[in-house]
């Protein structure tokens, strides 16, 4: 252990004397290191750990110690973490890259068993689980029979990875939500280690693929989501490039009133801090409020970190998470470790602690929180519950408006010619007659089509989940059920709910309500809610209903619920079922009854809505340490299914050609030991130009694959039926399905393809419109370098590396926006795109710019230019010349961005045996 720097020291713990890089007794030298924020420190201790002068300097720990405050980001540092999580959407593709780099190694001379993971990486099967079956007792088992039917290539490939890679790890499917198990098992909150022979202990930190990492947060681990490709580098001894960031304090005080739930206080803090203005920043909560706000609210904040655009949300450690480690299952010896380590660490916390320096400080009382929900196309777009109502009318109109003045115009026409009524137009707009499950009912604009209790953010937090069960029982005594139109569903985070809903005795009440188990996973939060019944489907396409769906998720982007739905709602789990109850969105569930019970008496929500008094009693009764050790105890076997499959074995993975879900990507074709020079782009041509907000849900495949998109039509081409395509996100590890869904979402809308709504193109210079991909490679095969401009909060929303490696794989070699959300670019850069900003005050209007241009972009030099020289040429000759800003912002990224991306750097370096190319997480 180096301790160039004068800061071991050591403390006792369960009769152990661990070693650790004290910030008490460099505190004694650098007195600001007392009041650095929590989540600098625990920065600070990575940097004095792993100090050696090359990768960390000197320098790097000056940079956290003379932290100021208010000072804009320039400062580089390495972060080292110690173990990735990931979840197989974006962990397949990851595992695929591995398994593709190890040919890659062998391709240039090198030993491919030296590609494997250097830190703990651990996969959690959480996204391929689909609702295909609900409201039945069997939905469960017939969901996980279809699910390793549609996944057994992809499986039977990640079980080859765990016996082929050292340090690697995988939770088989229907065990629970990767975050929640890596909340409730996985993580370790603080690591004690054998190093040099001498006990050592550090802070656990982690990066996962999967945005939603941040929910880790809660338990005072540092992490955030990043794409595949930087978590790639990561488990391959990389350490992440960064800035030295701002922190925002966010101080609460107060306890939350009777009726408010997690889930309206997390909606608040969305709401406050994406009007604040947080991207690139770290959020930190502190004050005497965190005293009554439970690790399972805490862990509920975390999670939303990427919808108000922080890197993280975190809580410091204290008595509430040595309290929930208990709970959840964890032994004693870890519970001392962590407690003396942040004690003797300076980062415990007690009520009427000195308040950190923070860049700036928010204050929220949490009796101010009121009921909310938000949408219904944005996370934070918050409305307060008593008003849900009239804003789905304000926000209905911009779909009605033109649907409704078409139908009347063709009553005027029919009229006017003599023909009467039209066929089918007794019925108003907005309106449709639908018969399903022999029962007669008009679907409205404004049914709730979809409830959905799923995805991690709420779905393991007790307070919510057995506030559910508790509305569902009062509802159920009241004689009230579910409208006939709306599609039930329940998604444990783990089985522990399961096991707690079961104690209460609530689960039968959800049951009885339609809110049967469908699987524990990451459902119809990321598209995965499955069909609507059939005629459910029809009303609504072909009356064009503006319907809704109601979901305890954290993202409702257009288009990524259901292609049916065109308006989503966040709302706490009781509010779910409420709202399935109700069937509607245009009621107010405050004024209004939800129904009658039946003496024909109103029911309102208030006489259903259970106590704060009651949910906390059947917390204390219900919910036990037994049930997490239960769950957990043989967490990476598997039931029988996962044991019984087929699996390849041996040090390289044998591809298949005829595979349509693993397939050996392109990326280092050809590829040699010397990069190429950067070069100029030169008569690049515009594939989308974009307006604001374009998230990676429009940019990467996700959802549901149509059968007349390119995607579909390659898969029917393969002899895959429509029933069989699976989603794009099982289909990941196939980058010719990828690349042929990039830029696909149903709700994109491209400006140089005026009139269409979906992933079409204009093909310059013919000026024919087709599909993007179609048009992507008639460009690839003319030579013609490709472009994309866009607005403001270009690539928002999920960690999705195939955003980045669809953009790369069609040809695009830059993206031009007003400004990027975090992920996204620095996964741009990791497969060699170059992201470029207009300076401020330029957009693409007021520099005129349509998309028929043909661009070129000059003066990257070897990449370590600060702007670069564009130009703009129309069809006419005329020019448009203006500067743009390289988001190239740390050296690190330079070097990535000069070898082609992050893992033929990370290659390169392996191959050639630089001694430099891991760093081991102690």
């Amino acid at each position: 252990m180096r301790n160039e720097l004068g800061c071991l020291d050591q403390f006792e713990a369960n009769g152990k004397t661990y070693h650790f890089y004290s910030l008490e007794k460099l505190a004694r030298k650098h007195s600001a290191v007392k009041t650095l924020p929590y989540s600098l420190k625990i920065l600070l201790e990575n940097q004095l750990r792993h100090e050696d002068g090359l990768n960390v300097t000197e320098r790097d720990v000056e940079s956290l110690v003379n932290w100021d405050p208010k000072a804009t980001p320039d400062q580089e540092i390495s972060f080292t973490p110690a173990r990735v999580v990931l979840q197989d959407f974006t962990g397949v593709p990851a595992i695929v890259d591995l398994a593709a780099m190890r040919d890659a190694m062998k391709n240039l001379g090198g030993e491919a068993s030296r590609i494997n993971p250097l830190s703990p990486a651990e996969l959690v099967i959480d996204h391929s689980v689909q609702v295909d079956n609900y409201g039945r007792a069997d939905a469960l088992d017939l969901n996980n029979r279809i699910e390793f039917q549609r996944n057994k290539e992809r499986y039977a490939f990640l079980r080859w990875g765990q016996g082929a890679f050292d340090n690697f790890k995988v939770v088989p499917p229907n065990t629970g939500i990767v975050h929640q198990v890596n909340l409730e098992h996985l993580s370790r909150v603080v690591f004690g280690e054998e190093v040099d022979g001498e006990l050592l202990s550090w802070p656990d930190t982690v990066v996962g693929t999967d945005s939603h990492t941040t929910m880790i947060n809660g338990l005072g681990i540092l992490g955030w989501g990043v794409g595949g490709i930087e978590a790639e580098a990561a488990m391959l001894g990389q350490p992440i490039s960064m800035l030295v960031p701002q922190v925002i304090g966010f101080k609460l005080s107060g306890k939350l009133k009777e009726g408010t739930t997690a889930t309206d206080l997390v909606l608040t803090i969305t709401d406050i801090l994406r009007d604040k203005g947080v991207v690139g920043k770290f959020v930190e909560f502190f004050g005497d409020g965190l005293s009554h706000l439970p690790l399972a609210d805490r862990a509920t904040i975390g999670n939303m970190s990427p919808e108000f655009g922080s890197t993280c949300a975190i809580f410091p450690i204290d008595a509430e998470t040595i309290r929930y480690l208990k709970l959840s299952g964890r032994d004693e010896d870890r519970l001392a470790l962590v407690e003396a380590y942040a004690r003797a660490q300076g980062m415990w916390r007690e009520d009427g602690d000195a308040d950190p320096v923070y860049t700036d400080v928010i204050e929220l009382d949490l009796g101010d929180i009121v009921p909310s929900l938000a949408g219904p196309k944005r996370p934070q777009d918050r409305v307060l519950l008593s008003e849900a109502d009239s804003a789905f009318r304000h926000e209905a109109v911009k779909f009605t408006t033109d649907r409704d003045a078409a139908h009347n115009a063709e009553e005027s026409r029919l009229e006017g010619e003599g023909g009467g009524t039209a066929v089918g137009s007794r019925l108003p707009p907005g309106c449709a007659e639908v018969n399903y499950k022999d029962q007669d009912f008009l679907l409205k604009d404004g049914a709730v089509v979809i409830a959905a209790i799923t995805s991690c953010t709420n779905t393991s937090n007790p307070a919510v989940m057995l506030g559910a069960g508790l509305l569902a029982r009062n509802a159920r005594e009241k004689g009230l059920t579910v409208k006939p139109w709306v599609k039930t569903s329940l998604a444990p985070g783990s089985k522990v709910v399961t096991d707690y809903l079961e104690s209460a005795g609530l689960l039968d009440d959800l049951e009885a309500l339609g809110f049967y188990t469908v699987g524990y996973g990451c459902t119809t939060c990321i598209g995965n809610s499955g069909p609507l019944p059939e005629p459910i489907h029809e009303g609504i396409k072909e009356r064009d209903l503006v319907v809704c769906s109601v979901l305890s998720g954290n993202r409702n982007f257009e288009g990524r619920i259901h292609p049916d739905i065109k308006m989503n709602y966040l709302a706490s789990p009781p509010l779910v079922v409420a709202y399935a109850i109700a069937g509607r969105m245009d009621t107010n569930l405050v004024d209004e009854p939800l129904g009658e019970d039946p003496d024909g008496n109103p029911v309102y929500l208030k006489d259903i809505w259970p106590s704060s008094i009651e949910i906390q009693e059947f917390i204390q009764k219900n919910v036990s340490s037994d049930m997490f050790k239960k769950s957990y105890a043989n967490v990476f076997e598997g039931d029988d299914r996962w044991k019984s499959m087929d699996t390849p074995t041996g040090e390289m993975f044998a591809w298949n050609d005829d595979s349509t879900y693993v397939q050996n990507p392109p990326y280092f074709e050809g590829m040699t030991m010397d990069p190429a020079p950067v070069q100029d782009i030169e008569g690049a041509r515009v594939l989308a130009k974009l307006a604001d907000s374009v998230t990676t849900d429009h940019i990467s495949p996700a959802g549901s694959i149509q059968p007349d998109s390119p995607a579909g039509q390659y898969l029917q081409a393969h002899g895959v039926q429509p029933a069989d395509f699976n989603s794009y996100g099982s289909r990941r590890g196939n980058h010719e399905v990828m690349m042929r869904g990039t830029f696909a979402n149903v709700r994109i809308r491209n400006q140089i393809a005026p009139g269409t709504e979906g992933g079409f193109t204009t093909y310059f210079p013919e000026d024919e419109v087709m599909p993007i991909y179609d048009a992507a490679m008639k460009y690839q095969a003319d030579g013609t370098p490709l472009v994309v401009i866009a607005g403001k909060e270009y690539g928002s929303g999920s960690s999705r590396d195939w955003a980045a490696k669809g953009t790369r794989l069609l040809g695009i070699k830059g993206v031009i926006c007003e400004s990027f959300e975090r992920i996204h670019r620095s996964n741009l850069v990791g497969m060699g795109v170059l992201p470029l900003n207009f300076l401020e005050g330029d957009t693409p209007d007021s520099l005129g710019l349509d998309g028929t241009e043909t661009y070129s972009i000059t003066g990257l030099g070897d990449g370590t230019a600060r702007q670069v020289d564009v130009t703009a040429t129309r069809s006419n000759g005329e020019t448009v010349s203006f500067k743009a800003r390289v988001r190239l912002d740390t050296p690190k990224e330079v070097e990535y961005y000069r070898h082609g991306g992050i893992l033929h750097y990370v290659l390169r370096q392996m191959a050639g045996g630089d001694p430099g190319k891991a760093q081991k997480a102690a």
